[in-house]
């Protein structure tokens, strides 16, 4: 089995170092690449720093993941050397459940559930992530990188991208639709550029006024600063649908009361505590607010087609293993724009 280098963290400080680990040879159906970029997600820094549940440790994050296939196995049909591949969040399911059959594998009911892309395995042994010279997926869980997506900029499009996209989509952002984005981060800047694209009236509400030029720039025809007296008050009964993207925690009773009748708010952040909500700003507009987790795997390549057809790519700035410590904390301090992506060759 090939050894390779990968950066991980040892405990909840989140100090990276360089590891060497083990990559399984692919099986019959499975492929194996050179991971070239992965993206770093607050997700990752969530589950490095067990603030959501207890992580094993050492831990190789990373589900944002761009690579070249290297080796294929003997029933294999959808990829072949040399093909880019991408990797999200998940990398097998039971494939036979409802969910499974379709086409949302992320809800998957069946034996063993979803298999996210790192953590336990099926047998409850650590596994890695993207932060590594390697990875072996089978080729059902693989996604094509369309030749006009930046490769640099492709591995973000396998969270940030399917996470903003499906809500989007589900929810009919389209023509004649007024849909606002909360936060303009690493998910919130994707969005904007996916909801102009589907032909959406899009506005960006934040915390202040900061990242106004780049939201105009990526397609919002509106930009608001929470920060500012009476924003709340003046956008009351004007969104059709909101996506929050935020990932603290927050007093929803502002945004709820921005939908129009009918409106729906989607929280695609997943704050680590709670949020406030009183239930008459849903009860008295007959609001409806949701979650959404991901996309199937179709759903996904349906997406990375979007973005390649509309010219749709993460803002990213590129940074070698021995940046990922530091990396983390600026993602934290929102001091990324928009999106980290490590690239490989550094390791």
């Amino acid at each position: 089995m090939p050894q390779v280098t990968a950066y991980a963290c040892d405990d909840e400080t989140t100090h990276f170092h360089p590891l060497t680990i083990t990559v399984r040879e692919p099986g019959p159906t499975e492929v194996l690449f050179d991971v070239k970029y992965a993206g770093i997600c607050h997700s990752d820094i969530h589950t490095a720093r067990s603030e959501w549940r207890q992580a094993t440790y050492p831990l190789v994050p990373g589900h944002e993941i761009a690579g070249i296939v290297t080796k294929i196995g003997s029933q294999v049909t959808k990829f072949a050397v040399g093909d880019k591949i991408g990797v999200g969040c998940m990398v097998d399911s039971c494939r036979v459940c409802g969910y499974c059959k379709d086409g949302t594998e992320q809800f998957c009911d069946g034996p063993g559930g979803t298999l996210w892309t790192y953590g336990p395995d099926r047998n409850g042994a650590p596994t890695a992530g993207g932060y590594a010279k390697a990875f072996t997926v089978d080729q059902d869980f693989g996604l094509h990188i369309p030749e006009a997506i930046d490769f640099s900029a492709a591995a973000p499009l396998m969270c940030a991208g399917i996470t903003t996209y499906s809500p989007l989509h589900h929810w009919g952002a389209g023509p004649g639709k007024k849909v606002a984005i909360v936060g303009l981060g690493g998910l919130g800047h994707v969005a904007v550029q996916i909801a102009a694209a589907m032909g959406a009236e899009v506005s960006v509400i934040s915390r202040t006024l900061a990242k106004q030029d780049d939201g105009l720039r990526l397609g919002a025809s509106h930009y608001y600063a929470m920060s500012e007296p009476g924003t709340a008050s003046a956008l009351r009964g004007s969104f059709d649908l909101i996506l929050t993207t935020v990932s603290g925690s927050t007093d929803l009773d502002p945004i709820i009361g921005m939908l129009t009748v009918g409106g729906v708010l989607v929280d695609v952040g997943l704050p680590e505590h709670a949020s406030t909500l009183h239930m008459s700003g849903l009860t008295h507009g007959a609001r409806i607010l949701a979650g959404s987790l991901i996309g199937g795997i179709a759903e996904t390549q349906e997406m990375l087609d979007f973005c390649a057809d509309h010219d749709i790519a993460p803002i990213v700035e590129v940074i070698g293993g021995e940046d990922i410590t530091a990396a983390y904390d600026k993602v934290v301090a929102s001091k990324v724009r928009y999106r980290y992506v490590i690239d490989t060759s550094t390791f």
